[in-house]
């Protein structure tokens, strides 16, 4: 097996393991915290939302932990069950994350519109390129180990792109909480290291991508 590859799996494992790991490890010390105003996450959720004029969006109870997310298609933000009925800093950070996606998309944020126009585009990329770039050795076609990467380099812009928008997210989560008064100071460093290891999540995704990436160039170009 060649080196270069071998090491490259191996640092993309780490990140995203490591990252993975990270994220499941401060969420469940934030989830046993619970908040002293203790609303739910779902309560949380609605008052941000209504805070910033969007009543109309409802909150859906969803199921696994960390499966949080706002649906732009939908318009809906749907919580794990963990964060729509937690009392929890982890809860209450992480509901409103989610509706700084919602409040991303009601004010048209820029790299989220551009995230959400290229999906489709992307969703085509990230099934397809593999099999191009095999095909393409199959046969000895650089064209087709070039169309390969120009396919996985979409996949990987669209993940720079989903960089600002995560942070976004979490930087409008953290001012409504800071705001709103429903967390203390003292609870604020715990919503502060949930989002900091849940954007971690999306660097290393990004990082790893990036380092496959240049494997493929090199590769191509040999």
């Amino acid at each position: 097996m060649d080196p270069v590859y071998l090491a490259v799996i191996v640092l993309s494992l780490i990140l995203g393991l490591g990252s993975q790991a990270l994220i499941k490890l401060v969420f469940k010390k934030w989830n046993k915290v619970q908040i002293s105003s203790q609303y739910s996450g779902a309560q949380i959720a609605r008052m941000m939302l209504n805070a910033y004029g969007l009543s109309h969006i409802p909150i859906q109870r969803g199921g696994k932990d960390l499966t949080d997310h706002y649906d732009p298609r939908t318009r809906a933000v749907t919580l794990s069950a963990a964060v729509y009925d937690g009392t929890t800093v982890a809860a209450a950070a992480i509901a409103c994350h989610e509706c700084g996606h919602a409040v991303q998309h009601a004010t048209k944020y820029a790299p989220g519109s551009i995230r959400t126009a290229i999906v489709p585009v992307v969703n085509i990329a990230s099934n397809v390129w593999i099999f191009v770039l095999f095909l393409g050795i199959i046969l000895v076609q650089f064209q087709l180990i070039l169309v390969a990467v120009i396919l996985y380099a979409a996949v990987i812009l669209f993940q720079l792109v989903t960089l600002p928008v995560e942070f976004n997210a979490s930087k409008r989560a953290i001012a409504y909480i800071t705001t709103s008064g429903y967390l203390p100071p003292q609870e604020h460093a715990g919503a502060k290291s949930v989002l900091r290891a849940a954007a971690f999540t999306y660097v290393a995704a990004a990082l790893a991508s990036l380092l496959y990436l240049l494997y493929i160039l090199g590769f191509a170009r040999r």
